[in-house]
This record gives C-alpha cells, structure tokens and sequence, in this order.
C-alpha cells in the first residue's frame, strides 16, 4: 500500500485536471455540438489569472530605511507592497500571500468575458459547419491566444507559489494508520483534488436540481421541441459556453501552484482532455469525468521506474493506447451514446 497508495493519490491529482477540462469540453459539445480546440487555453488563462492577481496585489513603492545601511553607508531602498501600507503589514500581507486562493473569484468576470466573446464572435459562426472547419478555427484561435499571452507574460514559466500554510507536505501515510514519514504528499495538490471535486459536483448538481439547468439538459437531447415550446435555448447555451469557461479557467486558477504557468500550458493538457473525452464518450459528462480520473491514475502507475524499467516510455502513450482499445471495444467511449459523431 505504501507504492500502490501514493500513485492513487498521483493519479487524482493528474484525473482532476483532466476531468475539469474534459468536463468544459463536453459541456460545449453536448449544448452546442462545437469541437472547441481553444478550450485548453481557457485553462491557460484561468493559470495566468493567478499569475496577474498575484503581480496586482504585489504592486509596491520603493523608500529608504535609515535603519539598514549598505558597505558604503547609504540607507537600503526598501520596496514596501501597497497593501500592507494601507491595511497593515498582517491582513495585507495574507491578502498577497493568499493570492491563489483569491484569483478564483477574480477570474470569473475575465473567463465569463472571454467566453462570451469568443462564442459570439467566432464560434457561433460555425455551428452548422463540419467538425473539421469547428477544430481548425478553434485551434487556430488557440494559437493566437497562446501567442498573445507569450507576448504579454513572456516565454519562461512564471512560478506562483500557494499559500504558506498550504505550502510543504503532509504525512498522509499516518493519518491512514501506516508508519509515519513512509506516504508523504503535498498539500495543494490534496487541496486540488478536493477542489476538483467540488467544481465537478457543484456543475452536476446545477444542471440536475435547478431549472434553468433542466431546460439546458432538454435542449441537449431535443433542441428543436425545447425551442417550440417557446425558450431562447440559444440564449441558455451562450450561458453554458461561458460556465465551461469559468470551469476550465478554475482548473488552471488552482493549477498554477503545481505547475508554474507558462503560455503552452494549455496546448499539452489539450490533447490529452480530448483523449478524455473521446474515451468517455463524446457529449457523455459522466463519462469525461470517469475517464478523466480513470487515465490520470493509469497514467501514474504507468510512471513508477519499476513499470518504466521492464516497458521504457511507456509513460508517454499509455493513455493513447488505453484510448485505442476502448475504442476498439466500444466505438462510442465508455459512456457515449448513439448517434454522436457518428454522421
């Protein structure tokens, strides 16, 4: 349990980004039958959302202590943030400290923002067109994203640190009962599965318990009757684009201590969400979430240098060669339905 138990763990961790994002792309597709290639940099700018927030509250003002002096006698300039100046060096301080934490509510009004513009004013031109035109306007879209933010933030990946008290790791092992110091694990990727969770949870139970959500659900098996009856479905699927993009930035908001965000971020999780998706089942939300966290802990135990010793790399494409065989045992994904991608 001490080898087994840590790669479950490893695994989560990995299936909770996955899943967030796959959960975003299924929910695009599932409402407005759009293949969104753009949708892993939503994730990138939910990550740079953390990294600007985090630069916003550390804005400072440079004055000279008298008290510290440099060789040659001279006062030290000293850069004092500006919110420890007007709200004390304690509350201030824990503001800029809980940077991370604050970026989900100050990402929502962005991600809201560039969803609603990216859906009406690209995408919703190519609802009637091929899949094929749908993926290369939305990865054509995502490069030029990307590039922008490269431009902006530069090239190198910008480390954004989690809260202090979030910070080191926790022994995990002692808490189930093992030996102390033998499964240790770091907090903030605990914190973001449990994050994950939540999100993932929170999205079900909107589009299960509240009416706006069962409109939307309805409109995904029958548009057209559920727009007979009279309701702007249109409308609510604007909505839905622009809750995927909250989601998907979420997963990069939370993503950013783990991995220090860099402009590419969101292509590498891109293609491995869609392998999400399609192994689930195209338009199937349970299923992107299953197999989310399914290939997230295959692709953990596929890491272990014991397993990488007897199959060298194959850490690399046992998620692809999972895919295959799903696919070829059931054409539709785990959870996918007739009648889908399938024209």
């Amino acid at each position: 349990m001490d080898v087994i138990l840590p790669q479950i763990l490893n695994g989560l961790d990995k299936g909770s980004a996955y899943a967030l994002i796959a959960l975003g792309l299924t929910l695009i597709f599932g409402t407005l039958g759009v293949v969104n290639f753009a949708h892993g940099a939503l994730f990138m700018i939910g990550a740079f959302c953390s990294v600007s927030l985090s630069r916003i509250l550390n804005l400072s003002y440079v004055t000279e202590d008298p008290t510290q002096t440099d060789f040659l006698g001279k006062p030290l300039k000293v850069e004092t943030p500006y919110l420890e100046a007007w709200f004390g060096p304690e509350f201030g301080g824990a503001l800029i400290d809980w940077s991370v934490p604050l970026a989900i509510l100050f990402s929502i009004p962005i991600m809201i923002l560039v969803g609603l513009v990216m859906e009406r004013g690209l995408i919703k031109h190519f609802y009637k067109r091929p899949h094929a035109d749908q993926i290369l306007v939305t990865f054509g879209l995502a490069i030029i994203l990307q590039e922008l933010v490269r431009g902006i933030y530069g090239a190198n990946p910008i480390q954004t640190p989690a809260p202090d008290m979030f910070r080191g790791s926790i022994d995990f092992g002692a808490m189930l009962g093992f030996d102390p110091n033998v499964i240790i694990y770091p907090y903030w990727r605990m914190i973001y599965f449990f994050f994950s969770a939540v999100v993932i949870g929170g999205v079900f139970a909107f589009l299960q318990f509240t009416t706006f959500g069962m409109v939307v659900r309805a409109g995904m098996a029958d548009r057209e009757t559920v727009g007979l009856l009279g309701i702007n479905i249109d409308r609510r699927f604007t909505i839905m684009f622009a809750i995927a993009a909250v989601v998907a930035g979420w997963a990069g908001v939370m993503y950013a201590p783990i991995n220090a965000p860099n402009y590419h971020m969101g292509m590498d999780f891109l293609v491995l969400s869609f392998v999400v998706v399609v192994v689930g089942g195209m338009g199937s939300l349970p299923g992107a979430v299953a197999a989310g966290f399914l290939l997230g802990i295959l692709e953990s135990f596929a890491s272990m240098t014991a397993v990488k010793e007897i199959l060298d790399g194959i850490d690399q494409i046992i998620i692809y060669l999972v895919a295959i065989i799903i696919l070829l045992t059931r054409p539709r994904g785990l959870m996918g339905k007739k009648g889908v991608m399938e024209d």
